[in-house]
């Protein structure tokens, strides 16, 4: 007997292996623009509001990840601080900022900025920061949700350089409940994380061509500890989440 379960399982698997053939070009293209950053010394940097800053985490001093990576993080636009203040603030302008300030974007970066719905004010801030800085913005989005949501607004999948269309659908729960008819089983982070660690790996294979491939290693794996250390020795004057 199928069960709820089984139906999430299968619709976030078909999304994921569909994915891997719409956004083949896309994610080809934000590996090129993340290799060339690497060379030039460059950083990665991860924006995000409300569940879509899970993705900034996501790729912040992980085992298996690129120590290029740093994280844009604040706590009113997060969910730990409160979650409906937070919501408030991400559809605030002017919010995102004094929150870049802090973070010294320059034409040699990439940013990536992470929206499912595509048109809240905090996102789109940070990806015309990062274009009026001249970093290469990607944008993480449901290019369904926020065409829906618009309403004739500006969506982050006008601004970035590159687009990469989630596929999620508006609303982001994928899963009816039965005598309901709400839904259920969100797809937009699970998705999110998926398509960004991808771009890591193969932006790490291309680097370790050159012989030089920033990557974490588990603090329970031998050797990690000196590996590590001079990882955070070299990014941490960069990173201030280190």
């Amino acid at each position: 007997m199928n069960t709820i379960q089984d139906a999430y399982f299968s619709d976030l698997i078909a999304r994921l292996t569909a994915l891997k053939a719409t956004l083949a070009e896309p994610m080809a293209r934000a590996v090129d623009a993340i290799v060339e950053t690497a060379r030039r010394d460059g950083l990665v940097y991860v924006f995000g509001t409300g569940h879509s800053h899970m993705l900034a985490e996501e790729v912040h001093f992980r085992a298996g990840g690129l120590a290029l990576t740093v994280p844009i993080l604040a706590g009113p636009t997060m969910l730990h601080e409160g979650a409906v203040a937070g919501t408030a603030y991400e559809r605030m302008e002017g919010v995102v900022g004094p929150i870049m300030d802090r973070y010294p974007i320059s034409p040699d970066d990439v940013l990536f900025v992470s929206s499912n719905s595509g048109v809240n004010a905090a996102p789109l801030e940070a990806a015309r920061i990062g274009k009026a800085r001249g970093a290469t913005v990607i944008a993480i989005t449901s290019v369904d949700y926020s065409s829906a949501a618009a309403k004739g607004r500006e969506r982050l999948a006008d601004l970035a350089d590159i687009v990469l269309d989630n596929g999620a659908p508006p609303g982001d729960a994928v899963i009816g409940v039965e005598g309901s008819e709400l839904k259920v089983g969100p797809v937009s982070t699970a998705i999110g994380v998926a398509i960004i660690n991808a771009i890591m790996a193969g932006v790490a294979a291309c680097l370790v061509g050159d012989g030089n491939a920033p990557i974490y290693l588990s603090a329970n794996m031998p050797g990690a500890r000196e590996n590590n250390e001079q990882l955070v020795a070299r990014f941490r004057p960069r990173n201030p989440h280190l």
